[in-house]
């Protein structure tokens, strides 16, 4: 009976420690805000001008990115990054961002105050441009 009442308490002591305990996830959580000005591509999803807040949690080789729109329907998105690099401390605080034919793209998410620059995948320039120049530049020389 003594045996069973010590592992009872036990239990209950480990249990409530981890529920007091904070997450590994919430004490690497980062956030901020922004105001995109028109419509943007973010990777795979279109995110339509507004106001967001964002929050960055890591765990372990990749990151995720949750976007909350802040006006309006109050969208949100969720987005894997799996490549980052550290920030220096001079950097400032921006979306750096790529123009193709379909639309504005964006390529990195600078946070400096977090030490951290979160890269996105942005589809390539078309080559066909490149190819047309050159044919029209070996027909020239004839």
């Amino acid at each position: 009976m003594n045996t069973i009442r010590k592992f009872a308490y036990a239990t209950v002591l480990t249990l409530s420690a981890l529920n007091f305990s904070p997450s590994l996830a919430s004490a690497q959580e980062a956030g901020g805000t922004f105001k995109l000005s028109h419509e943007v591509h973010w990777q795979n999803i279109v995110v339509p001008a507004g106001e967001y807040r964002f929050f960055i949690e890591s765990n372990g080789p990749a990151s995720r990115l949750t976007l909350r729109k802040l006006s309006g329907s109050g969208s949100g998105f969720v987005m894997l990054v799996s490549d980052t690099e550290e920030s220096k401390p001079a950097d400032t605080s921006r979306l750096v961002m790529v123009s193709r034919p379909g639309g504005s793209f964006v390529k990195q998410m600078q946070l400096p105050e977090f030490g951290v620059t979160l890269h996105f995948v942005v589809p390539e320039e078309a080559r066909e441009v490149a190819l047309a120049t050159a044919t029209t530049a070996a027909s020239a020389a004839r």
